[in-house]
């Protein structure tokens, strides 16, 4: 009779859950929720407010748009659409605005409001650039720079970039025709007028740019100066490497399709690098040097570790460049360069007339270069630019051990930080109107994102929205409003306007939520702080039951991505499992949700804390945050549960195979099961290259502990997953069967990818996750 009760109970807790959440509805995520928002911006007259929606639920979002005196947003129309793209950034102070849409070349007139394609191919135009000549601008096609006069249509292209190489056969002559010219007269007499034809028609021919040929490589960040004068660009040597497979059953036609997919780390996936300046009116190319950069030749010290690296001769290593960031009069250049191992960073200035650079800024760190407004490992664009006074740049950098913004003046070499402090600028904007900034930071919390205007000359901040939550603004044109995105930990995000002023009240432009999720008060998690073993601070949001359902046992949930922040103040974009965690606090369950060594949002070390070492100090957190529950609020130490995916699935292996006996049960989905067998950009960052750090991903990977199998383990995982892909889980399989290892089960998804779509699978995977704790942390009666 027992069992009976045990068994019913368990089907009705996995059917019903609690009082007010079913796990099919939440499961369906945004169209449960309502789907929010997102990509606010201006008109180019600021009146305005154009974003992307989808209030009734379609198969995809669509823009609307709003202005003063609506009730509501609109559906924007066809034409409407247009004027929504207009990207009017860095052309505030011009009557006439020029850019792409769709390919083709259009102007907006700001005072006739007249909008209109100017120039349009088959071939797409990208890349506008406005010159020091108003009535110039440049844009690129099929690569190439072309200069457009706005006012007589002359229309001149300024490149010639073309791929392949020259053909060195052309040029030879053979025996043979050289001794027919030399017998014959007639021979002779046909070449040399042949000659002078193709004389005479090149004397006559229009000046071309010369061809620069770029070969097999890749041309890239080709970028003209704003007075016309130097082209820059890199020609990039990417190696062949051999991808990964992907196989996907479930297909229209019945047969198995094979998909190309990422390849996976190593050393020998680097690429090769070189940058030109190219001078139109010399019609020149030059190369652009790197080899006096600080550091240039300085191995890592993990080479020291390893007998066959210890004593290699120095050599200069790889590094990539970015496009370089002119001044308004276009005098004066500065860009990045980055070493490929990440670990060096330098600010440099381009002297164009020469091609030579000079350093201003110089980082290095032994383990990876990163943080908010600095290129990450995918080398995208952080902030970098001149201030108004066309001399003094700034750029943000974690050299105090929290990213913080500094200028740096270009004449008399002072820099100066303007921002300090245990906290992280999140977010920069340059005012035009003003010597300020618009900055974002975690000033007040590290889970909060607000917003202060900078002076620049004084460093006083004025405060404009600052109350728990995150604000991602848009500020209008004349800089009067704010367009804003805004969200707390239980409230998605919604769309606002305000004035741009200290402490605005706030018009709210949409409300995406659906009546069903709003029958629920859904909680606010309590944002606490614990000390780790090492002392350091480690944040973590905590759903506590309430006090009559607590049954001692606890969840804790590990979020994915590594670099990510999930315990703040604001909506999560791990909303089913915000949703799930409602849920299981509702059962009795208290879940703890923390910001493991390595997450975002807490600075450089703690940022870099896994270097070499992942599953150290990222799951030490975790057995801390374990320890927080039972000491601090009354969990029974062998009712303690872990879950997550992705990175959050690799740590939930770690714990339970390098620290067999801590958690009762894990559930790991779509789980790195072996570093050596992920990608390139993230992964070489942490742990080196297989090749010249081995030891790293053998400590690192959860294959090489499986014999220490001993809890239960649930594996989830996508059989299409390109990212963290099936083979992964199917290795760590192998070994389990192998080891003879029994308390694991795997749930597989065959249409799933990394990121599952379907909310039948959703309800599948978490009713698995749900009745594994259910079965193993609650105590049967």
């Amino acid at each position: 009779m027992k069992n009976i009760f045990t068994a019913l109970f368990f089907i009705f807790s996995s059917l019903v859950f609690s009082q007010n959440l079913q796990l099919e509805e939440i499961m369906k995520g945004n169209e449960f929720i309502g789907h929010q928002p997102s990509n606010q911006r201006w008109s180019v007259d600021g009146k305005t407010i154009y974003f992307e929606w989808n209030p009734n639920n379609d198969l995809g979002d669509t823009t609307y748009f709003w202005q003063s005196g609506f009730t509501e947003p609109k559906l924007l129309s066809k034409e409407g659409f247009r004027f929504s793209e207009i990207q009017y950034q860095g052309q505030e102070n011009f009557d006439v605005v020029y850019y792409t849409n769709q390919g083709a070349l259009s102007s907006y007139h700001k005072k006739t409001k007249e909008n209109k394609i100017l120039f349009q191919t088959t071939s797409n135009i990208n890349s506008v650039q406005r010159s020091t000549n108003q009535n110039i601008i440049y844009f690129q096609q099929n690569k190439n720079i072309f200069q457009l006069n706005v006012t007589n249509f002359q229309l001149l292209q300024l490149t010639n970039f073309k791929s392949g190489t020259t053909s060195s056969e052309t040029n030879k002559t053979s025996f043979l025709n050289d001794q027919q010219k030399e017998l014959f007269q007639f021979v002779y007499q046909e070449s040399a007028k042949s000659e002078w034809n193709k004389k005479r028609a090149a004397e006559k021919k229009l000046k071309f740019p010369s061809e620069i040929l770029y070969g097999t490589n890749a041309l890239e960040s080709v970028k003209i100066n704003p007075s016309g004068k130097f082209v820059t660009y890199t020609i990039s040597e990417y190696p062949t490497t051999k991808d990964t497979k992907v196989e996907n059953f479930i297909t229209s036609d019945g047969y198995t399709k094979n998909k190309s997919a990422r390849e996976k780390v190593s050393i020998n996936n680097n690429s090769k690098h070189k940058m030109y300046v190219y001078h139109i009116e010399k019609d020149t190319v030059m190369s652009i040097s790197f080899s006096n950069l600080t550091g240039i030749k300085t191995f890592p010290k993990y080479y020291q570790e390893y007998d066959n690296l210890k004593n290699l001769e120095p050599v200069e290593k790889a590094i990539t460049m970015q496009a370089p960031i002119y001044n308004a009069l276009g005098n004066l250049a500065v860009f990045e360069a980055r070493s490929l191992d990440n670990k060096d960073r330098w600010i440099l200035q381009l002297n164009l007339n020469d091609a030579t650079v000079s350093e201003l800024e110089y980082q290095h760190d032994e383990a990876w270069i990163g943080g908010p407004g600095i290129p990450g490992y995918n080398f995208s664009n952080g902030t970098l630019g001149f201030l108004a006074d066309n001399k003094t740049i700034y750029f943000q950098s974690e050299a105090t051990g929290f990213s913080h913004l500094y200028t740096f003046n270009l004449e008399t070499k002072k820099k100066t930080q303007l921002t300090q402090g245990k906290w992280e600028v999140r977010d920069v904007v340059l005012s035009k109107l003003s010597n300020s900034f618009y900055i974002t930071s975690t000033e007040t919390h590290p889970g909060n994102r607000s917003f202060y205007k900078l002076d620049i000359n004084s460093g006083k901040k004025i405060p404009i929205l600052t109350n728990d939550g995150a604000y991602e603004i848009e500020v209008s044109p004349d800089e009067t409003k704010l367009a804003i995105r805004y969200s707390n930990s239980n409230t998605p995000w919604e769309i606002f306007m305000a004035d741009n002023k200290a402490n605005p009240t706030l018009k709210q432009i949409t409300f995406s939520t659906s009546d069903a999720f709003k029958t629920y008060k859904w909680k606010k998690p309590e944002v606490i702080s614990f000390k780790a073993a090492d002392g350091t601070d480690v944040f973590a949001r905590v759903y506590h039951p309430k006090s009559e359902n607590k049954n001692k046992a606890a969840i804790i949930f590990v979020h994915g991505a590594g670099y990510l922040q999930n315990a703040h103040k604001y909506w999560s974009t791990y909303h089913r499992e915000y949703m799930f965690h409602n849920l299981l606090s509702d059962l009795g369950y208290t879940v703890l949700d923390i910001d493991y060594r390595a997450s975002d949002g807490y600075g450089r070390d703690f940022r870099t804390g896994i270097y070499r070492h992942m599953g150290g100090l990222d799951l030490s957190d975790q057995l801390d945050g374990k320890k927080y529950l039972v000491e601090k609020l009354g969990i029974d130490a062998n009712k303690v549960g872990i879950y997550g995916g992705s990175y959050g699935g690799f740590i939930t292996l770690m714990g339970l195979l390098t620290k067999p006996g801590e958690f009762k049960a894990g559930a790991a989905l779509r789980s790195v099961t072996d570093w050596a067998h992920y990608n390139q950009g993230y992964t070489a960052n942490i742990l080196n290259f297989p090749e010249t750090d081995p030891e790293a991903f053998k400590k690192s990977s959860p294959i090489y502990f499986a014999d220490n199998l001993q809890d239960k383990l649930l594996m989830l995982h996508g059989m299409v997953d390109d990212n963290v892909q099936f083979q992964d889980i199917v290795r760590m399989t192998q070994r389990f069967i192998e080891l003879g290892k029994k308390d694991w089960d795997l749930a597989v998804f065959p249409v799933e990818a990394h990121g599952f779509q379907k909310t039948y699978s959703w309800v599948d995977e978490y009713r698995r996750i749900l009745d594994l704790f259910n079965e193993n942390l609650v105590d049967k009666k």
